[in-house]
């Protein structure tokens, strides 16, 4: 695994795109943060994304994702 850090800005404005944001990241190993102003959370916890400000631009950070270029793809759509 290389232990590559990329960072997204995606939207998760609506309970249905954090349902299927959940749902998707859940497929992949790795290590998944979302940043919202001083807040971290574990971006597989749907409670903790519930806990965030939905209604601004979330930070995603990825670290030692394998198929990187598949998460990209499927990122497409939060963004």
């Amino acid at each position: 695994m290389g232990d590559i850090m990329k960072s997204f800005t995606i939207f998760l404005d609506t309970v249905e795109k954090v349902k299927n944001f959940s749902s998707m990241i859940n497929k992949f190993d790795g290590d998944f943060d979302l940043i919202s102003g001083d807040y971290i959370i574990d971006a597989k916890s749907i409670m903790g994304i519930f806990s965030l400000n939905l209604k601004e631009p979330l930070e995603l950070q990825v670290n030692n994702v394998e198929n990187i270029e598949e998460l990209e793809k499927l990122l497409k759509d939060f963004m």
